[in-house]
């Protein structure tokens, strides 16, 4: 069986806790099709450094480099924090 990995690379704490939630415990906003529906998919966002350290350094930084240097990480990182409990 393949694992299946959520990544995400919102630009914000609000909405990786929201699209982090979607994905683990259902639609928070209980608009859409997953509203209650729990995947509890593993949630991960693309400036975090278990990615980075799981991607070839020359990929992440063409890919993600600029991204990475504009969003302010601690806020995400919290946020993803609270939708893992932890």
């Amino acid at each position: 069986m393949e694992e299946v990995v959520v990544l995400l690379g919102c630009p914000d704490a609000d909405s990786t806790e929201i699209f982090g939630m979607t994905v683990t415990t259902g639609d928070p906003t209980f608009a859409g099709p997953l509203a209650g529906v729990a995947l509890g998919l593993p949630v991960y966002h693309v400036i975090e450094e278990e990615v980075r350290n799981a991607t070839p350094a020359e990929v992440y930084e063409s890919e993600v480099g600029l991204l990475a240097l504009a969003l302010d990480p601690d806020p995400i990182i919290a946020a993803l924090g609270r939708v893992r409990g932890n």
